[in-house]
């Protein structure tokens, strides 16, 4: 188990990530694909937002499921409650440093046909 801080671009959303395995998952959905999101999915509990509550907004679409959080400063999306597991917290692995970000293997996920690939995530 690892432990990693990550941030917004401007600093003002900082968080802590337990890691247990360091996989990645690169979707190619409408949004993932534009933000350059590299998903890491963790329990809640695995998950510790330091500072920038307040720095968040939200972004809902489709089912409404997912909360696309993002830093309403710089803009970026360190993390959010994705529809695919929505008792968990994904992390955006690019929030993390850099020399973090080299320690994880990226799988591809076709995010394009969700509905039918979605029981690949765990």
């Amino acid at each position: 188990m690892a432990t990693y801080d990550g941030a917004c671009h401007c600093g003002a959303v900082a968080f802590r990530v337990q890691v247990e395995e360091h996989e990645a998952i690169a979707c190619d959905c409408s949004i993932c694909l534009k933000k350059g999101y590299l998903h890491l999915i963790v329990e809640p509990d695995a998950f510790e937002l330091v500072q920038g509550e307040e720095a968040l907004t939200a972004y809902r679409f489709g089912t409404g499921i997912a909360v696309h959080r993002f830093c309403r400063t710089c803009g970026i999306h360190p993390f959010y409650t994705p529809r695919s597991h929505p008792d968990a917290i994904d992390v955006n692995v690019n929030c993390l440093a850099p020399e973090v970000i080299e320690r994880f293997s990226v799988k591809p996920f076709h995010g394009q046909a969700w509905d039918k690939n979605v029981h690949t995530i765990r």
